[in-house]
C-alpha cells in the first residue's frame, strides 16, 4: 500500500484514499471499491492537474494502472485515464495510455474512435493520422456497429477537404455489412456523379466498361456520339455495378440484423449476462462460422469476448475454432493466454485445456508450468493435481505419476479431503497401469481409517471392486471383496446419511446384477437397515453394535470372517514398508 502522508491535500482526502485502498486490497474483485478508489484519487488536491504534487500523481497512476490490469476491458476507463494524462502531462503521456488500451481492447470501436479523434486534434502530420485510422480499420472496420469510426475517418478528410479520399473511404464502406449501410451508399451515389471516372473504379474495370459502351454504341449505328453521352453511358454502367454491390451489402446486413438487435450489453462488466443474451451470442457465432469469412468470424468472437469475457465456454469455443484453421497455432495459443487472464481461477478448466494444447505441440514443460501455476493459487484442486500426475505418467512413466501424487499427499497445504481423492487415484493408477489389483486394494485397505469423511475415496474403492472379474470361480471372491468394502464403508465412513444412502444403492445394484442365489438375503437386510423407518434402522444399528462387541453376525461366522480379513490384508502386509503400520495416512509404498 502506498504512503499517503506526503500529499498536499486534506486529511479527509488522505482518509478516503486509505479507506478505499484497504477495501481493494481486502477484496480485489469488488468493483465498487475500485470505483470509489479512483474517484478519491481524482479528487486529491481539489482535482488533478499539471500542478498536482508528485505524490498525488503517483497514487493516481498506480490506482488506475492496477485497476486496468485487473479489468483491462473497461474501455471507458482507458479513455478517462488518457484524458486525465493529457491534462496532467500532455500528448505523449496520453498517447501511451491509448496505445495500452487499444492493445487490451483490440476490437473496441469506441476506444479506437476516441484514439483517432485525439490524434486528429493533436497531430498535424496527415500521414501519421491516416496511419492510425488504417490501423484501427484492421481491427474494427468490419464491425457491424463501426459507423462512429467511419464517420470520424470521413470527418478528418473533410477537415482537409480531401474529397478524393472521402470518396475512396465510401467505396470501401459500401461493401461492408453495417448498421447504417444505407447512409453511406446514399452519399457515395451523390458524390459519384461529380467524381472523375478514374476514381470510380479500378483502371482495368474502367477499360472494360468503356469498351462495352463503345461496342454497344457502334452496334446501334448513328456515327460518332457526343463525349457527354458516352460519359453518361459509362457512369450508368458503373452505377449499376455499385448497385449490385449495395444489394449484396443489404442482404448481408439483413442476415445479421436479427442477431444484432438481440445482443443487449456489448461492453464488459462484472455483472452477469442473462440466458437470452448468451444464447444469442451462440447463435450468432454459429451463423458467422457457417458463412466462413475468417475475418468476420474473428471480429465477432472478439466482440463476444468483451461482453462474455468471464464465461469460459466462449473461450473454449474460440480456441477450438481457431485451432481448426490451418496454420493458426500461435493465434490459438494467444487465445488461451488471454482466457487464463479473464476467466476466474476458480474455474481452471480453460487453463488446463491450454496445458493440453501445449503438450500436444511437444511443450510438456510448459504444460507442467501451467499446472504448477494453478496449484500455487489452488493447492487443493483435485482435478489439477490428478491432471498433473497423468501428465507425468504420459511423459515419464507410472512411477513419476505416483510420485507426483505422493508429493501432493504429503504437502501441508493440501487438505484431508483432497488427500483422500489423491490416494484413491493412486490406487487406480496401480491397478489400471501396473495391472496390480492387489497393490491397489492394499492402498484402499490401509487408508480407509484415515479418510472416512471422503465420498470420493469410497466411490473409487467401490468402483475398483465392482470392476473386478465376476465370472467363473472369481465371481464369489469378487462378491466377497465388494461386501468387505461395503462393510468397511458402513463401519468407518463418516458421511452424511444422504450420501450413505446413495453409495449403499450402488452396493444394492451390484447384488441385483452380480449376486449369487443367496444375495437377496443380503439385499433385503441392507435395504431395510438403510432405507427403512427409524424404528427399524435404529434397531439395526444397535444390533450392529452388539455384533461389533462380540455377538455373532448373520453375514459371516468368525472363522470365515478371519479368513476373509487375512486374505484382504495379505497383499497389504506384503507391500508395506517395515514398521509402516504405525505411520500416518497414505504411507503405503
Amino acid at each position: 500500500m502506498n504512503d499517503f502522508g506526503q500529499y498536499g491535500g486534506s486529511d479527509e482526502e488522505f482518509a478516503n484514499v486509505r479507506k478505499y485502498q484497504a477495501e481493494v486490497e481486502a477484496d480485489p474483485d469488488n468493483f465498487e471499491s475500485w470505483e470509489n478508489l479512483l474517484k478519491a484519487c481524482e479528487a486529491l488536491e481539489g482535482g488533478l492537474s499539471r500542478n498536482s504534487s508528485p505524490q498525488a500523481l503517483a497514487v493516481f497512476r498506480d490506482s488506475y494502472d492496477r485497476f486496468l490490469t485487473k479489468f483491462p476491458l473497461f474501455f471507458g476507463y482507458w479513455k478517462k485515464y488518457a484524458e486525465l494524462e493529457f491534462n496532467i502531462a500532455g500528448t505523449e503521456s496520453a498517447e501511451m495510455v491509448y496505445e495500452r488500451g487499444c492493445s487490451c481492447v483490440t476490437h473496441s470501436v469506441d476506444l479506437w474512435t476516441e484514439y483517432c479523434r485525439f490524434k486528429m486534434d493533436t497531430t498535424h502530420d496527415p500521414k501519421i493520422v491516416r496511419g492510425l485510422f488504417e490501423r484501427a480499420a484492421t481491427f474494427v472496420g468490419i464491425d457491424f456497429m463501426s459507423h462512429p469510426f467511419w464517420d470520424k475517418f470521413i470527418e478528418y478528410e473533410e477537415r482537409r477537404e480531401a474529397h478524393d479520399r472521402i470518396f475512396a473511404i465510401l467505396i470501401r464502406v459500401i461493401s461492408i455489412a453495417l448498421h447504417q449501410f444505407n447512409r453511406y451508399y446514399d452519399r457515395f451515389r451523390t458524390m459519384s456523379h461529380t467524381r472523375p471516372l478514374s476514381e470510380l473504379v479500378p483502371a482495368d474495370v474502367l477499360s472494360r466498361i468503356q469498351a462495352e459502351v463503345q461496342a454497344e454504341l457502334e452496334a446501334q449505328g448513328g456515327g460518332q456520339r457526343p463525349e457527354l453521352e458516352i460519359d453518361r453511358e459509362i457512369r450508368a454502367k458503373i452505377d449499376a455495378l455499385y448497385y449490385e454491390t449495395h444489394m449484396g451489402t443489404q442482404n448481408e446486413t439483413s442476415k445479421r440484423w436479427t442477431f444484432e438487435s438481440e445482443l443487449g450489453r456489448q461492453f464488459f462488466h462484472v455483472t452477469e449476462l442473462d440466458h437470452a443474451q448468451l444464447n444469442n451470442w451462440r447463435k450468432y457465432l454459429d451463423f458467422e462460422e457457417a458463412e466462413a469469412d475468417f475475418h468476420r468470424v474473428v471480429g465477432l468472437y472478439e466482440r463476444c469476448l468483451v461482453a462474455c469475457a468471464m464465461y469460459d465456454e466462449f473461450w473454449f469455443r474460440y480456441a477450438r475454432w481457431m485451432s481448426a484453421q490451418a496454420g493458426k497455432d500461435e493465434e490459438t495459443r494467444h487465445i488461451y493466454i488471454r482466457a487464463s487472464f479473464y476467466v476466474p481461477l476458480s474455474r481452471p478448466g480453460i487453463r488446463m485445456q491450454w496445458a493440453y494444447f501445449e503438450e500436444s505441440h511437444g511443450r510438456a514443460d510448459v504444460a507442467q508450468d501451467i499446472h504448477e501455476a494453478i496449484l500455487m493459487k489452488l493447492p487443493d484442486c483435485i482435478e489439477v493435481i490428478i491432471s498433473g500426475a497423468h501428465l507425468q505418467r504420459r511423459q515419464k512413466g507410472l512411477e513419476a505419476a505416483v510420485q507426483a501424487l505422493k508429493d501432493q499427499i504429503d504437502a501441508p497445504t493440501v487438505d484431508l479431503y483432497t488427500k483422500a481423492a489423491l490416494v484413491a487415484e493412486w490406487a487406480l493408477l496401480l491397478w489400471k497401469f501396473k495391472g496390480s489389483a492387489e497393490q491397489a486394494r492394499a492402498v484402499f485397505l490401509k487408508n480407509a481409517q484415515w479418510y472416512g469423511d471422503s465420498r470420493n475415496f469410497w466411490e473409487k474403492w467401490f468402483q475398483f471392486e465392482l470392476e473386478q472379474p465376476t465370472h467363473s470361480d472369481e465371481g464369489a471372491e469378487t462378491a466377497q471383496r465388494v461386501k468387505y468394502a461395503f462393510d468397511e464403508f458402513r463401519s468407518k465412513s463418516r458421511l452424511s446419511p444422504a450420501v450413505k444412502k446413495e453409495l449403499t444403492q450402488v452396493y444394492l445394484d451390484f447384488l441385483v446384477r452380480h449376486g449369487g442365489k443367496d444375495s437377496m438375503k443380503e439385499y433385503i437386510e441392507v435395504d431395510r437397515d438403510t432405507f427403512g423407518p427409524s424404528s427399524v434402522t435404529g434397531a439395526s444399528t444397535m444390533q450392529a453394535g452388539a455384533r461389533e462387541n462380540g455377538a455373532a453376525g448373520p453375514e459371516l461366522d468368525e472363522a470365515s470372517k478371519r479368513k476373509a480379513e487375512s486374505r484382504m490384508f495379505f497383499f497389504y502386509e506384503a507391500h508395506m514398508e517395515p514398521n509402516a503400520a504405525m505411520q500416518g495416512p497414505a504411507d503405503f509404498n
